[in-house]
């Protein structure tokens, strides 16, 4: 669903991924981890297609990003929950949400999707009238995750969506992205949570200071030294 080939990306002079190469498989969950500053944002930009790269490609089913345009990935089949949700605060709850099927151009029916995200989202179906920007962090959160999948899409691309949240809170959202694997959705999962997010993906990445240190199957990185003594 989802490669990147030898990605290169610079903030002006100043390189910040070198040689990035991911994949994640059809209905298979993979996290990317890393410290502040190591680029995982940037990965999250760069498959949006919001940051240009210097070298390498990234294809998602089977479509070169550049080539598709940032617009268009919605209509690939693609939801994606930014860092710091990027909701429309005077928006309603139904309105974010309506947004967010209406980029896909899906021909499926509205009201029908609606009924599908609340039930894995029950909270937020009894506030759909009211304000996004009037609800707490966590409910934003389920909102902003709610608005990616909306759509029905085959891969699903976060960045650090547990960032703010309380423990209970993350138990409760990571509970609900495994659920969304276990539908058969690919997800990419970009966290600083290295421990909770290996004990839910198949595989991951370590990115450090732009590049690819470690990679591998999760259960094999939680007891990796490296990761350990970054995280655990």
């Amino acid at each position: 669903m989802l490669e990147m080939n030898s990605v290169s990306t610079s903030y002006g002079p100043v390189p910040m991924l070198r040689n990035v190469s991911l994949t994640v498989g059809k209905g298979e969950l993979v996290c990317l981890l890393g410290p502040n500053g190591a680029g995982k944002s940037t990965t999250f930009n760069a498959i949006c297609g919001l940051l240009p790269w210097n070298s390498g490609s990234i294809r998602i089913a089977g479509r070169g990003v550049s080539e598709t345009g940032t617009e268009s990935l919605a209509r690939l089949g693609v939801g994606f929950v930014p860092e710091g949700r990027r909701l429309f605060p005077t928006l309603t709850v139904r309105e974010n949400l309506r947004l967010g099927f209406e980029a896909a151009k899906t021909s499926l029916d509205f009201d029908e999707r609606l009924q599908a995200v609340g039930e894995l989202f029950p909270r937020i179906m009894e506030r759909l009238d009211q304000g996004a920007g009037t609800m707490s962090g966590g409910e934003q959160a389920m909102v902003a995750l709610a608005r990616a999948l909306i759509s029905d899409p085959d891969l699903v691309v976060m960045d650090e969506p547990s960032l703010g949240l309380s423990p209970k809170l993350i138990d409760e959202y990571f509970l609900i992205v495994s659920r969304i694997r276990d539908a058969g959705k690919a997800v990419l999962l970009i966290e600083q949570n290295a421990e909770t997010a290996l004990s839910i993906s198949e595989r991951g990445y370590l990115l450090i200071r732009g590049e690819i240190a470690i990679s591998g199957d999760s259960r094999d990185l939680l007891k990796d030294d490296t990761i350990r003594h970054l995280y655990l």
